[in-house]
């Protein structure tokens, strides 16, 4: 899995909850109101069903799940991909 399946995987999900919305990449999720805290727990069973990982209780950070992008880079560490920048 590259870093682009990562941020397309991510983005379907995204969309997929917000009934088809275009999301943008960076937009934050939570302070924008589109999506609340019930979200957060699909959002973190969405990574490690698709990823394959499990998060650990040090990984529960807001920031790791803020925005698609986000997403996509927390999973890409976790993963040990290397994003070219």
């Amino acid at each position: 899995m590259n870093f682009e399946e990562l941020i397309s995987k991510s983005h379907a999900f995204v969309t997929q909850y917000l009934n088809g919305a275009d999301v943008d990449l960076d937009i934050d999720l939570f302070a924008t109101g589109m999506v609340n805290s019930l979200f957060a727990m699909q959002l973190v069973l969405f990574v490690e069903k698709e990823f394959g990982f499990a998060v650990a209780n040090e990984d529960l950070d807001y920031d790791n799940f803020r925005s698609i992008n986000a997403i996509a880079d927390f999973a890409a560490r976790k993963l040990g991909l290397t994003v070219n920048a």
